[in-house]
């Protein structure tokens, strides 16, 4: 299986939102990009809705039926590791392999040590000078890289062996991410992590490097736009570079993940894919949800009360709500309003505060992101949100449409 050079994660926790999230991709392709779609739920997704991997398949080929998709199409077993990869073998076609965990365990000196030869012709830094000029690339900083990433990469080895034994070699995409690291991955560190990946001979076509700045979940990104636009150039050099050096797959290309809302960025993301013709893979999920909630919102009466019992379940368990993203959220507690506030809202207020909207002074990155988390109180109410999505599909259908064509796709890919 080839993934092709442009490829979008449509995530959507609830599965309502297939049809509205391929019209995006249809447009996208009306307007001369194709851009494959990449149905991804997580695990950790899983296991807060209590869905299970089977439904995502049932989802993307009804969408596919329905809107009468002739394009490939894939889903992702995201972010996955040996203890819970057997669930999504059977419906997966994409298997995003997550060696987070196993970033800075050290690694046999034996390892190190043959990793260090097998680096010979690149210790003086001349040789990178593909990457970025004025390198200074010595035996220490390599047998760091070595030290802090050998034992991630041979941990994915043996999670895509594992898939192979059930898949067989050709039936599925290999994408590795380590953007949930503690630190973000300097280009020289990606191109040696990908000489390791070579030597643990995994075909990955896309890579999740953990960027500069933060990618927090929900909102724009914060960083120097600057020093993230000059980094991500020379990652697509790192890439390329290490494409020809280690014999790695020639669609290799680079995956931003935790991509919804990083609207700052897309810019120098574009301009760079196409400085250098290079492909890109984007992963999304929490921005559909928030779409189902403002629909709820701006379909007033008892659907306005639904969103904001929603809520107030997420503000009164946000201790237990923000664990799991502690790395990728930052709210400000005290700019959160109080549920009896929110209670008093109107339609549109609800909705001003929610949108990502800057420019409005009434949008509220703080209310976002704890909404952007409240996705298991939605999950915990069943039948209730379920039936009142559906109900409400009216408004919600073309502004998810509307908010991954026209905010997303249309800025990454096309202008």
């Amino acid at each position: 299986m080839i993934l092709g050079d442009y490829s979008f994660g449509i995530g959507d926790r609830f599965g309502q939102q297939g049809e509205a999230l391929l019209a995006a991709i249809i447009e996208a392709g009306r307007a001369g990009v194709e851009v494959t779609p990449v149905w991804n739920k997580s695990h950790r997704e899983h296991t807060l809705i209590g869905t299970k991997p089977a439904a995502v398949r049932v989802e993307a080929q009804s969408a596919a039926d329905s809107m009468m998709w002739e394009g490939v199409y894939f889903v992702d077993a995201d972010h996955i590791n040996l203890k819970n990869v057997d669930n999504f073998i059977e419906s997966c076609d994409f298997f995003t392999l997550d060696a987070a965990d196993f970033i800075g365990r050290p690694a046999p000196r034996e390892d190190v040590d043959n990793f260090i030869e097998g680096a010979e012709r690149y210790i003086e830094g001349s040789v990178l000078s593909e990457i970025s000029d004025n390198l200074t690339v010595g035996e220490d900083l390599v047998r760091a890289i070595a030290g802090r990433y050998l034992a991630a990469i041979k941990e994915a080895g043996k999670l895509y062996r594992h898939i192979v034994a059930k898949k067989g070699v050709s039936n599925f995409i290999t994408e590795l991410s380590i953007d949930e690291a503690q630190a973000a991955q300097t280009p020289i560190e990606l191109f040696f992590i990908l000489a390791a990946v070579s030597r643990e001979e995994i075909p990955i076509q896309t890579i999740a490097p953990k960027f500069s700045g933060r990618f927090n979940k929900g909102v724009d990104y914060e960083g120097d736009i600057e020093r993230f636009a000059r980094e991500f150039e020379q990652d697509l050099r790192a890439i390329e570079f290490a494409k020809r050096e280690f014999g790695l797959p020639a669609n290799l290309k680079i995956s931003v993940h935790s991509g919804s809302d990083k609207f700052s960025i897309y810019g120098a993301i574009n301009r760079a894919i196409k400085k250098f013709g290079a492909g890109l893979h984007v992963k999304t999920a929490g921005t559909t949800w928030l779409e189902e909630v403002a629909g709820l919102a701006l379909s007033g009466g008892e659907y306005l009360e639904i969103a904001k019992k929603i809520y107030e379940g997420a503000y009164s368990r946000i201790d237990e709500l923000t664990k799991p993203y502690a790395e990728v959220i930052d709210i400000d507690r005290d700019k959160l309003p109080l549920p009896e506030v929110v209670a008093e809202w109107g339609a549109k207020k609800f909705d001003d505060e929610l949108r990502h909207d800057e420019s409005s002074g009434r949008y509220n990155p703080n209310f976002r992101q704890l909404l952007h988390l409240g996705y298991k109180i939605a999950a915990e109410m069943g039948k209730e949100f379920i039936d009142a999505a559906a109900e409400c599909k009216r408004i919600i259908g073309p502004n998810v449409t509307e908010n991954i064509y026209q905010r997303h796709i249309k800025p990454i890919f096309i202008e």
